[in-house]
């Protein structure tokens, strides 16, 4: 039984061993630098074992996906469960996603590169749908919070819109310009001279026009943001290579 148990960790170890070098493959040469045979020789094993973990290419970028879906839930979670009115805890999910964006880049990278139709169609079912599992996972629970607003009236949506609606145009909003930011030198010359600064300002602006109270006239959000980043993710927060 030990043995079986030793082998298993060993394919284990060796599952994330694979996901590990692809993904700075990955992020390095996108698509075309991800060759399996490059990263058999740098594991030391055959093609032919990859193959055992993962069916081709496309399910390892998948698995990268997945991998990292996880953290950004991990972080949801933690954000949402914060003690405070719901527009304070949606202001953590605010902090949650902008500390991931920052200390896990390579991560943010996977979730900008894949989502080419070529890379889902090659993989299976099974590979998608625990990938979609995790998506909907972090939705519901940014959609959860914003439940909780409107049952307690801090605020009313429009008739035609429901929280998972609210939660894509926030998520496109911030995602979005976090990608500018990755990809663009040219903050200071478009007179942005701190663009995370610049999004939780936007986003809390967007949250007062549905009328979301505590207001922003009325609540200091960057304070509270202060605190959230040191109560809620101090080792994150040990982690950051810039002020908050």
């Amino acid at each position: 039984m030990e043995d079986i148990s030793l082998k298993k960790q060993e394919i284990f170890d060796r599952g994330v061993r694979i996901l590990e070098l692809a993904r700075a493959r990955f992020v390095r040469g996108g698509y075309l630098g991800l060759g399996l045979n490059s990263l058999a020789a740098e594991l030391g094993v055959s093609r032919g074992t990859i193959y055992n973990h993962f069916k081709c290419k496309e399910e390892i970028i998948l698995a990268l996906l997945q991998d990292t879906m996880e953290i950004r839930l991990g972080m949801y979670r933690r954000a949402a469960a914060y003690q405070g009115t719901p527009r304070v805890r949606m202001t953590a999910l605010g902090v949650a996603g902008e500390l991931f964006v920052k200390l896990y880049p390579d991560h943010f990278c996977v979730e900008r590169v894949v989502q080419s139709d070529s890379i889902w169609g090659k993989t299976t079912e099974e590979r998608r749908a625990l990938v979609k599992s995790s998506q909907l996972r972090c939705v519901e629970v940014v959609a959860g919070v914003v439940r909780d607003g409107v049952a307690q009236n801090h605020i009313t949506l429009p008739a035609d819109m429901t929280p998972e609606s609210l939660v894509f145009g926030l998520w496109a909003m911030t995602d979005g310009a976090y990608s500018i930011i990755a990809t663009s030198d040219a903050m200071i010359d478009m007179g942005i001279a701190e663009p995370f600064l610049a999004i939780r300002r936007t986003i809390q602006n967007v949250l007062d026009g549905f009328g979301w109270t505590p207001l922003s006239a009325d609540y200091d959000f960057d304070a509270a943001m202060e605190r959230i980043v040191k109560d809620v993710f101090p080792e994150e927060y040990s982690r950051l290579k810039q002020s908050w």
